[in-house]
């Protein structure tokens, strides 16, 4: 089945249930997690992005690796974490073939019209670009 699944993960509610549901997968299927956090800077010059992301991304990796081992308790060996600098969509969709990813796992929130129009969607843009099979979870 899946061997190796991309998990989206902000630290909402729903990014935690689909990597819950990403280690049931990778579990009955042998297979791996690849859990990936978006960095967004949206505001300074290019040398202060660098820095911060460089910083941030470190410091976020950890907090995280930390975060999702109380989540769901699983063995080192079976998740890669990465911070990533860019748009969440973008950066979803860039793992996919860099890394050779089978499978998509990303959480959805129930936003209103105005905020999924102002905001747009992360799900609906990785259901409407991704050329592997994706998993919603609510």
């Amino acid at each position: 089945m899946f061997k190796y699944s991309l998990v989206g993960y902000d630290g909402s509610n729903s990014s935690r249930r689909a990597f819950q549901v990403a280690i049931e997968l990778a579990h009955a299927c042998h297979g791996r997690v690849r859990v990936v956090s978006a960095l967004q800077v949206t505001e300074a010059g290019a040398d202060v992005c660098a820095l911060l992301m460089a910083d941030s991304g470190a410091k976020r990796a950890t907090e995280l690796l930390a975060e999702l081992k109380t989540i769901v308790p699983y063995p080192d060996n079976m998740v890669d974490l990465e911070v990533v600098p860019g748009g969440p969509g973008d950066v979803l969709l860039s793992q996919v073939q860099r890394y050779g990813i089978d499978h998509i796992v990303i959480g959805h929130t129930e936003r209103g019209t105005l905020a999924r129009w102002l905001l747009g969607s992360v799900s609906d843009e990785v259901l409407a670009r991704a050329h592997v099979p994706v998993t919603v979870v609510r």
